[in-house]
């Protein structure tokens, strides 16, 4: 098997895993045993577990500041303001997924960010991301600048009780609370 096929069996398998059981709990035996990828190519891709999370982490930055922005092409949200809505309906059908248990960076960094100072930067990287893409949205509505930290507050709110509850109504909360301040700004 090739690296590039290896790496990506692996980070696959790792991502499925460390969000249904945690970082602590899951092993690099599982994920090679979930990857079919040998514990020898695996340590060549990635030299450590702590090394392995963090790809994880990366791409699931990626994934996630892409899918925002194509929800919104695909829902026609031509103006800031819908486009800053079409955000919270992003976060309802995520949250609607069979497999969802809640941000991978909240968890990431309520598990280990206390130790881990990549795993806490990653997590606040990707949290300052979504802040600034409310507040490149915010800016062009000649709103408040303070209006993007509260937008970014339901966001990450939503998301750390759609996780708990196991449930997709937070978003459908926090999109009428998004409205309610949009509207008042």
């Amino acid at each position: 098997m090739d690296p590039e096929t290896a790496e990506l069996r692996v980070l696959e398998a790792a991502r499925a895993l460390f969000n249904e059981r945690g970082v602590q709990a899951v092993g690099m035996d599982a994920i090679r045993s979930a990857s079919g990828v040998s514990l020898k190519r695996l340590y060549q891709v990635f030299p450590s577990k702590d090394a392995l999370l963090e790809a994880v982490l990366r791409r699931r930055d990626t994934e996630v500041r892409d899918a925002i922005t194509a929800h919104a092409a695909a829902a026609h949200a031509a103006t800031p303001y819908e486009r800053i809505l079409a955000v919270f309906d992003w976060l309802g059908e995520w949250f609607a997924q069979p497999d969802f248990r809640g941000c991978a960076f909240i968890n990431a960094y309520g598990e280990i960010g206390g130790v881990s100072p990549a795993v806490a930067a990653i997590a606040r990287t990707h949290k300052t991301a979504l802040r600034a893409h409310f507040a490149a949205l915010t800016a062009e509505l000649g709103a408040p600048a303070v209006l993007a930290d509260q937008l970014a507050i339901l966001a990450n709110g939503a998301m750390a009780t759609a996780g708990i509850q196991g449930t997709p109504e937070s978003a459908i909360h926090a999109k009428s609370a998004a409205k309610a301040l949009l509207d008042a700004a």
